[in-house]
């Protein structure tokens, strides 16, 4: 059974931010229930004044594999964790869905999008989550992270919305890679420019500055720019941010 997880509003400014909590349950689902995780995406949410949020308004989603008769365990050990782990004044949300029981696909996806550019409220939320059949919860403060929770697992199963968390670790020997060699070492299934265009296995792509890949048509993909006819370097941290 596949399924996907997020959580958004777990944290306030001294804490460490909604991705490192993301993190450990991940881990922990992998340690305790045999789940297999793959990365995870921030997802950029709405930013205005009526929206209280600590710093970015973003929420943090993942997908597992897991075996279907633990699904009820792990939502409660998921529950529990951001009880007892969220930070003073957040107020956290979780959202857990069995991808293939999710009901219409394209109506969560439009609330996903919605809540990248207009405010949302708890009411519709909680009634998309009853149509979709998915599990969405509060867990302290106003439960206002329901939103970005419902929202995350919307633009995470668009395929085509967010940021894979972390940095690819590259060393110095390996800033001048073919894009074939850089797929085959690193959690990158595609190489692409900033317009779409796939990259060649042999194009020559230097990486400089951090490496961070996006979710595009549902995989993990390297976006560049040509700076010399078949060179190409990622783009950096600035120019991520639209992602």
């Amino acid at each position: 059974m596949e399924i996907l997880v997020c959580i958004d509003d777990t944290d306030n400014l001294e804490s460490p931010g909604t991705g490192h909590l993301a993190e450990i349950l991940r881990h922990d689902l992998e340690e305790l229930y045999g789940a297999k995780t793959e990365r995870i995406t921030r997802h950029q949410l709405y930013v205005c004044d009526e929206i209280p949020y600590t710093s970015h308004n973003s929420a943090m989603c993942f997908r597992a594999r897991i075996n279907p008769q633990t699904l009820d365990e792990i939502t409660r050990y998921s529950q529990d964790l951001l009880v007892k782990n969220s930070a003073e004044g957040s107020d956290p949300g979780l959202c857990v869905a069995v991808a293939d029981r999710i009901k219409n696909r394209e109506e969560l996806i439009r609330f996903g999008l919605d809540a990248t550019k207009k405010v949302l409220c708890k009411r519709d939320a909680v009634s998309l989550a009853e149509r979709m059949n998915v599990h969405l919860s509060e867990h302290g403060g106003t439960g206002g992270g329901i939103i970005g929770a419902l929202a995350g697992v919307g633009l995470r199963i668009s395929g085509n919305n967010g940021r894979f968390k972390g940095w690819i670790k590259i060393d110095e020997s390996q800033r001048n890679m073919q894009v074939d060699m850089l797929c085959s070492k690193f959690d990158i299934n595609e190489v692409r420019s900033v317009d779409g265009a796939r990259i060649p296995g042999e194009g020559v792509v230097i990486l400089q500055d951090k490496v961070k890949t996006v979710l595009i048509d549902g995989k993990s993909v390297l976006l560049v720019k040509e700076v010399n006819p078949g060179v190409w370097v990622n783009i950096e941290k600035e120019e991520l941010r639209k992602y």
